[in-house]
C-alpha cells in the first residue's frame, strides 16, 4: 500500500489529510480508502511503547501491526506471542478540525449524542461522522470487530485505539493472529444531505443486518409497573390494550418484563431484577407456559424480559466472574467465557420455546460484566477497571461478548430477539432489534424528552441497517401529562421504528385508545424512517420529516 496509489478528497478537514479516492482500474469502480496511519503504539505489560515501522509493518520486538486493504475496507491485523497486550492505538497527523462531528456510543446512547464540535480528550466508540460546509464524512470500523474500537480527534491528530483487552487485563494472544478491525470510510455524493451520508454509512458498516419479518410494535408492562406485575396484570393489560389492533394483520406483542421470575438469594435485597434462574417463575406467574397461551388467545405475541448472566444460589464459584474490588458490581454474575455458562444461558431458550414466547429481551449483560454503563466507559477511557481477568484470557472482551451474543442468536432459533444494554456493534447483524437508548419513563417527562427523543435522532439512522432500532417504551401512566405523552407516542408511530406502549390502566380511557388504536395502524406498516431536520442545531431536535410530511414538536 503506498499513498502515491490513491487519489486526494479535498475541502473536508479530517478526510481530506486521511481518505483517498482509490479507482480499481480492471472494473473502474471507486471505492474510498482510509490511508495508513503515520505512528502506532500499543499497551504490552502494561508498558507503552512505539511500534517501529518497516513498510505496511509496525513492530515492537515480537508484537505486530499489519494491514490489508481491498475496496476501501483497511483489516488491521495484531501478533502479540507472549505478552500480555491491552490496546494498539492508531495515530494520523491531521488538520485541526473546527468541523462538527456526530458521536456514537458502545452500547445505548444516554441523552448524549450531538453534532457538535468535538472536545480535547472526547473518544466515539465505533464511528463518527463529520461535516463542514464542503460536505459529510464519516470514519468506523465495521461490525462484528475482535476489539473495542474508539476514536479521537485532539490537537491535530485522530486516533484509533483498539481495545484488546480480557476482563481488565491484556489478551494473551499465544500463536494467534488477531482480526482486529475493518476500518471503512464515506464521504457524501452531490448535494447529499448529513442524513442521508450518515445512513449510507450505516449501512456499509454492517454487511447483513438481520431484520424482524414485520415491524415489530406492541405493549410493556414496565413504565407502569416497574417489576411488580403478575399474570393477572399481564392480562389485563393485554386485553385493555389487543382491541387497538383490531383487524392489523401484522399482529402486536405483549412483552412481559422484569418481575417474572424467582428472585436469588445472591442478589441485592427487595431486587427483583435479579433471578435466581431465568426459568423458574415466582408466585405472582404459576403457570408461564398457560400465560403465553392467553396471551395469544387475546389476539397478541407473547414475549419476556431476561437477565441472563443472573446466577443460582450455591453456584461454583469457579463459575463466576472475579470478585475484586477493581470490577464494580454489586453482585456476583457468570462469567461469559466459560463454556459451560454459555450452555445454561442455551437451556433457558429450550424452555422458552416449550413454553411458546416468540420474543426475548434481554439485559444488563454489560453493565453485569463490566460494572461500567456505556457513557462511564467512554468518560472514563476504560470499559471496566483493570487487574482483573476473565477465565478464558486468550480471547479479547470483544470476542467473548460476541461468543455469548450469538449463543443466544443459535439458541432462540425463530424467536426474535431484542439486545437491551448490549453492544451495539457487536448485536449489529445477529439480533433482530437493539435498544440503542437509555431507559425513557412512566414518572418523568423531562427523562423520556432526553432519553426517547434524542436517541431516536441521533441513532435513528441504525435503523434497517444494524438492526430495528427501539429507542424504547411511550409510558402511559398518570404521572405524565397525556399532552406531553401523546407527542412521544406520536413520534415513534410515525418514524418507521419499533413501537412499544407502557399503558397503566388508570391512564387510559377512551380519548387515549382511540389514538393509540390510529398509532398500532401506522407502528404495523413498513414507513420511512423518520428524519430529524434540525438535528444539526439541537440535541432534542423539534423539527422531523414523517412519512413523507414535515412536523414540528414543541417539547417543553
Amino acid at each position: 500500500m503506498n499513498r502515491r496509489h490513491f487519489i486526494r478528497i479535498t475541502g473536508l478537514s479530517l478526510a481530506a489529510t486521511l481518505l483517498y479516492d482509490k479507482i480499481f482500474s480492471a472494473t473502474g469502480e471507486h471505492f474510498i480508502a482510509i490511508a495508513l496511519p503515520d505512528q502506532v503504539s500499543a499497551i504490552v505489560n502494561n508498558e507503552l511503547v512505539n511500534l517501529s515501522r518497516a513498510g505496511d509493518l509496525w513492530i515492537y520486538q515480537d508484537v505486530a501491526v499489519t494491514f490489508e486493504e481491498a475496496k476501501g475496507v483497511l483489516t488491521v491485523f495484531i501478533q502479540a506471542p507472549d505478552v500480555a497486550l491491552s490496546e494498539v492505538t492508531l495515530l494520523w497527523e491531521t488538520s485541526k478540525t473546527k468541523n462538527t462531528v456526530l458521536n456514537d456510543q458502545w452500547e445505548r446512547t444516554y441523552g448524549d449524542a450531538s453534532w457538535h464540535q468535538p472536545k480535547e480528550g472526547e473518544r466515539f466508540p465505533w464511528y463518527f461522522m463529520e461535516h463542514s460546509a464542503a460536505g459529510t464524512s464519516g470514519m468506523g470500523v465495521k461490525t462484528s470487530a475482535a476489539s473495542f474500537c474508539a476514536w479521537g480527534v485532539d490537537n491535530g491528530q485522530l486516533t484509533l485505539t483498539l481495545d484488546t483487552r480480557s476482563g481488565g487485563n491484556g489478551v494473551r494472544l499465544a500463536n494467534r493472529k488477531l482480526r482486529a478491525a475493518e476500518l471503512v470510510s464515506i464521504t457524501s455524493k452531490g448535494n447529499e444531505t448529513p442524513f442521508e451520508t450518515a445512513r449510507r454509512f450505516m449501512k456499509l458498516m454492517c454487511d447483513k443486518p438481520r431484520m424482524p419479518k414485520q415491524p415489530v410494535y406492541g405493549i410493556n408492562d414496565w413504565y407502569f409497573s416497574y417489576g411488580n406485575n403478575s399474570s393477572k396484570l399481564i392480562l389485563e393489560h393485554t386485553r385493555l390494550i389487543a382491541p387497538a389492533a383490531e383487524g392489523l394483520k401484522n399482529r402486536p406483542f405483549s412483552m412481559i418484563d422484569d418481575g417474572w421470575f424467582k428472585t436469588s438469594p445472591c442478589g441485592p435485597e427487595g431486587k427483583w431484577t435479579w433471578g435466581d434462574d431465568m426459568i423458574t417463575p415466582n408466585d405472582n406467574f404459576p403457570d408461564m407456559k398457560q400465560l403465553a397461551d392467553d396471551i395469544r388467545k387475546e389476539g397478541m405475541r407473547p414475549g419476556l424480559w431476561i437477565r441472563p448472566l443472573s446466577i443460582k444460589a450455591g453456584t461454583k464459584k469457579s463459575l463466576l466472574l472475579p470478585e475484586s474490588n477493581t470490577r464494580r458490581s454489586d453482585i456476583p454474575v457468570l462469567d461469559p467465557s466459560i463454556p459451560e455458562n454459555l450452555e445454561t444461558i442455551r437451556s433457558y431458550f429450550k424452555v422458552y420455546h416449550q413454553w411458546g414466547y416468540e420474543m426475548v429481551k434481554f439485559d444488563y449483560t454489560s453493565w453485569d460484566i463490566f460494572g461500567k454503563w456505556g457513557m462511564q466507559m467512554t468518560r472514563d477511557k476504560a470499559m471496566t477497571q483493570p487487574d482483573w481477568s476473565m477465565n478464558d484470557a486468550s480471547k479479547t472482551n470483544a470476542e467473548i461478548i460476541s461468543a455469548m451474543y450469538k449463543t443466544i442468536r443459535e439458541a432462540a432459533g425463530d424467536i426474535y430477539i431484542i439486545g437491551c444494554n448490549t453492544f451495539s456493534h457487536l448485536s449489529a447483524g445477529l439480533f433482530e432489534l437493539n435498544r440503542i437508548g437509555d431507559d425513557t419513563s412512566g414518572n418523568e417527562w423531562d427523562r423520556t424528552r432526553k432519553m426517547g427523543v434524542n436517541t431516536l435522532a441521533f441513532r435513528g439512522i441504525q435503523h434497517g441497517a444494524f438492526y430495528a432500532a427501539d429507542a424504547d417504551c411511550v409510558g402511559i401512566t398518570t404521572k405524565v401529562p397525556w399532552d406531553k405523552t401523546i407527542k412521544w407516542l406520536d413520534l415513534v408511530a410515525k418514524s418507521g421504528t419499533p413501537l412499544f406502549i407502557s399503558a397503566q390502566p388508570e391512564a387510559t380511557k377512551e380519548v387515549q385508545l382511540k389514538h393509540i388504536k390510529e398509532c398500532f395502524k401506522l407502528a404495523s406498516q413498513e414507513l420511512p424512517l423518520g428524519e430529524p431536520l434540525d438535528w444539526m442545531e439541537t440535541q432534542i431536535p423539534a423539527k422531523w420529516k414523517l412519512n413523507g410530511k414535515v412536523e414540528t414538536f414543541n417539547w417543553e
